[in-house]
C-alpha cells in the first residue's frame, strides 16, 4: 500500500497490491516508489553526478585481477603437481631396482641404506601429491567463486549503468522536480535500497536492514562517549557523513540505546541530504519515528477498510475489492471536509478534517440509527436519542454533484 499525507486531507491513498504472504518486503521498496511516483506525477532531480562516481569506482574495482591470480595461481599447482608425478614414478622405479639388487646378494636394508633413504623420497613424494591435489580442489572452488564474483561485478555496472542511462532521460523531461523526504522501516532499510532511494534524489530517512551496520557503531561507543537523550528511555550518539566500505555514499549515522529495565537494545538511524540532523538529534529521532502515520495507515487498511481479510478468491474479485477499498478510504476524507464546511453542527471530534475519526465515521456513525428528513432547502439528519450522538442534527444543503454514468454504444440526452 503506498499513501500520501495531505495537510488538507490527511492520509490518501495512492495504490494497493497483493503479494503472496512469503513475499520479502525489502524487494518491493523500487515499486512502491515508482508507483508513488506514477500516481503523483512527480519526482525529484535524480542524482546521476553521484551514480556516475559509484559507476567509476565500480569499474576501478580488482575482482578480474583476482580472478587472474587465482587463475595462474592453479595453473603452477597443475605444473607442480605433473612434476612431482613424474619424479614420484622415477622415485618407484629407482625403489624397485635397489629391492631386486637387494635381495640379488641377500644384502639387509640399513636405515642409512641407498634403499631406505629412496623409501624416505617415495614417501615425501606421495604425500606432497596428496596436498597438490588438495590444494587444486581448493583453488578451483576460490577460482569458481571467484568468476562468479566478477559476472556479478560485471552485471551489476551493467545495471547501473542502464539505470544512469535512466535517470538521465527523467531529468531531461523533469521540468518541475520537487524536494521529498521518503522515510522507511528496517525491513526495507537494505544497502541497495538506501542507496537507490539517494539516487533517486530523496531526502532519505531510515534504519538499516538486518545488522549490517549497529554491531560496527557500538564497538565505537566506550563509557566516556557522550549520549543525548531523546526519549523516555532512549539516547543517541551520532557521526556525521560517515564513510562505510560496503556503502557507496556518505551518510549521517546515530547510534540509539534504549534502557528497558536491566537491560539496554541498540538500533541505528541513517539519513542522506541536506537537513543537519545531526545538529538536533531529538529532531531526528521524533522525525524519523513520525512514520507511525504510515503505520496507522497499513492498521486503518486492515481493521475499517477490510483490506486483511479477503472475502473473495478470484483474482479480479480481489483487485475489485482492493479498488473499492481506497476508494472508501479516499472518500471518507473527502466527506469529512466537506461535512465540516457544510455542517457547523458535527460532533466536536470530526471538526478537525486534516485528522478525521475514520474508525468512528465508518465503523459507529454510519451504523448509528438517525431520522434523516428531506426539505426544500436540504436534508436534515438528527440521530435518535439512544445513540452516541443523541440529538445532534445536521443539515445538508442542496449542493450535489453527480458524475452519472454514460451509457456504453448509444446516444442519450440528459
Amino acid at each position: 500500500m503506498v499513501s500520501l499525507h495531505s495537510p488538507t486531507y490527511g492520509r490518501f491513498w495512492l495504490s494497493v497490491e497483493q503479494h503472496p504472504g512469503d513475499t520479502v518486503s525489502c524487494t518491493q521498496a523500487e515499486a512502491m516508489i515508482r508507483a508513488a511516483e506514477a500516481k503523483t506525477g512527480l519526482r525529484p532531480w535524480r542524482r546521476t553526478d553521484l551514480l556516475s562516481g559509484r559507476i567509476r569506482s565500480l569499474e576501478g574495482e580488482c575482482q578480474k585481477n583476482q580472478a587472474q591470480a587465482c587463475q595462474e595461481s592453479l595453473e603452477h599447482t597443475h605444473a607442480h603437481l605433473i612434476e612431482t608425478r613424474q619424479q614420484w614414478q622415477a622415485e618407484r622405479g629407482l625403489v624397485l631396482k635397489l629391492e631386486a639388487q637387494y635381495q640379488g646378494r641377500k644384502r639387509r636394508e640399513r636405515p642409512f641404506s641407498a634403499l631406505a633413504k629412496a623409501r624416505q623420497r617415495l614417501s615425501m613424494l606421495e604425500r606432497r601429491q596428496g596436498r597438490l591435489e588438495k590444494r587444486i580442489l581448493t583453488l578451483e572452488k576460490q577460482l569458481r567463486h571467484r568468476q562468479q564474483q566478477v559476472f556479478g561485478h560485471q552485471a551489476k555496472v551493467h545495471r547501473l549503468k542502464q539505470r544512469l542511462e535512466h535517470f538521465a532521460a527523467e531529468n531531461r523531461t523533469n521540468l518541475c522536480p520537487i524536494q521529498a523526504d521518503f522515510r522507511l522501516d528496517a525491513g526495507f532499510g537494505s544497502r541497495e535500497n538506501v542507496a537507490l532511494l539517494i539516487e533517486l534524489g530523496y531526502e532519505t530517512y531510515t534504519k538499516p536492514y538486518s545488522d549490517w551496520l549497529t554491531p560496527r557503531l557500538k564497538q565505537r561507543v566506550c563509557p566516556k562517549t557522550q549520549w543525548t537523550r531523546v526519549g523516555g528511555n532512549a539516547e543517541i550518539v551520532a557521526w556525521k557523513v560517515e564513510r562505510f566500505p560496503d556503502f557507496p555514499y556518505p551518510i549521517d549515522v546515530a547510534l540509539e540505546r534504549f534502557h528497558t529495565g536491566q537491560t539496554q537494545r541498540y538500533g541505528t538511524l541513517l539519513h542522506f541530504g541536506s537537513d543537519p540532523v545531526t545538529d538536533n538529534l531529538p529532531g531526528w529521532f521524533h522525525r524519523y519515528n513520525a512514520r507511525q502515520l504510515i503505520e496507522a495507515g497499513i492498521k486503518e487498511g486492515k481493521n475499517v477498510f477490510a483490506m486483511h481479510h479477503l472475502k473473495v478468491r478470484s483474482a479480479p474479485a480481489i483487485f475489485l475489492q482492493e479498488q473499492f477499498a481506497v476508494f472508501a478510504a479516499n472518500f471518507v476524507r473527502w466527506a469529512a471536509r466537506w461535512l465540516v464546511e457544510q455542517c457547523p453542527q458535527v460532533p466536536c471530534s470530526w471538526q478537525n478534517a486534516a485528522q478525521p475519526r475514520v474508525k468512528q465515521m465508518v465503523k459507529v456513525a454510519a451504523h448509528t440509527s438517525a431520522w434523516v428528513d428531506w426539505q426544500d432547502q436540504g436534508c436534515l439528519l438528527t440521530f435518535t436519542d439512544h445513540s452516541l450522538f443523541a440529538g445532534r442534527p445536521l443539515t445538508v444543503k442542496k449542493q450535489w454533484v453527480v458524475q452519472l454514468s454514460l451509457p456504453f454504444s448509444e446516444n442519450a440526452h440528459f
